[in-house]
């Protein structure tokens, strides 16, 4: 499906140099593996952080010798010249079921993703945007917070494909408006793609493209024609798709390949890897191209 281009937002913090007083708090924090940049500013809000013992506040910046802790403890690995040094940078492909939660852990005892997910020596996985309880498919995880940052940000302009499957099909028309936008709640909701799929008797399949996902959006636009959402399973994350391979509750690490591809895509520095990996032949950077999970995407803009 082809990619719109998305209305342009400003990101103060992405790609930022260090200054003379040093790297924005949430942007170290992120980096060190413990959330995205938004999770780390909701973090310093609720004075879970200090510096030098001293509680931090939104858009501090930090030196490299700075003390900083997390609920009293700690933060031992600080990246120290630019974005993307640390030890090793993995991103996971994940197909999530119906039924899981992406928070770490629900106050009502439903099964989170993280419940799958490998465990890390250092830091932590981060979800790179969410996807509710009701839909399943593509989710993206990573170490690096500069990544998700990136990946999460409106400005990107990174689009996401879901399947959808509704009880009926859209007349020319009704597509017709989707496409338009519609108003509900006060919100107006569009769709930047639709194509019919596939389907027979009242079951019909849709692949739609989003590019901000508002709460319920897809259920809401096509219940605004009458149709009421049956299964919904996103498929594609930007240039990443959900590969058939990779069956439900799986998971699977994104190639060294495919890792250099997608910063190279977000105008990243490639990512520090780990020297202990074995050695790279020929024949496994032919498999690795063979088996991508990208698709050509349009350039981005820095």
């Amino acid at each position: 499906m082809a990619k719109k281009a998305g209305s342009e937002q400003s990101d103060p913090d992405a790609g930022a140099a260090s200054g003379p007083a040093g790297d924005k708090l949430q942007k170290i924090l992120a980096d060190a593996g413990l959330g995205s940049r938004r999770e780390m500013e909701r973090w310093i809000g609720d004075g879970r952080v200090t510096v030098d013992d001293e509680p931090a506040h939104l858009g501090q910046r930090v030196g490299p010798d700075a003390r900083i802790a997390v609920d009293g403890k700690s933060l031992k690995t600080r990246k120290r010249k630019g974005a993307n040094q640390s030890a090793d940078v993995r991103v996971l492909l994940y197909n999530k079921p119906v039924g899981e939660v992406c928070t770490r852990k629900d106050p009502g005892g439903r099964k989170t993703i993280f419940d799958n997910l490998p465990e890390l020596g250092t830091g932590r996985w981060i979800s790179i945007g969410r996807l509710d309880i009701a839909t399943g498919g593509l989710l993206l995880l990573t170490t690096d917070g500069t990544l998700a940052n990136r990946m999460m940000h409106p400005s990107t302009g990174l689009d996401r494909e879901y399947a959808v499957r509704v009880n009926g099909t859209l007349s020319d028309e009704q597509r017709e408006a989707l496409l338009t936008g519609i108003e509900d709640d006060g919100e107006i909701l569009a769709f930047s793609d639709i194509q019919y799929f596939d389907g027979r008797g009242t079951n019909h399949w849709y692949h739609v493209v989003l590019l901000e996902g508002k709460n319920r959006e897809i259920r809401r636009l096509f219940e605004s024609c009458g149709l009421m959402v049956s299964r919904l399973k996103r498929v594609r994350f930007g240039p990443v798709v959900l590969p058939s391979r990779l069956a439900r509750g799986r998971y699977e690490t994104l190639s060294e390949y495919d890792m250099r591809e997608l910063y190279r895509l977000l105008k990243l520095p490639e990512p520090a890897r780990r020297t202990d990996r074995r050695k790279r032949t020929s024949a496994d950077r032919q498999a690795e191209k063979k088996a991508t999970v990208l698709i050509p995407y349009p350039e981005l803009e820095g």
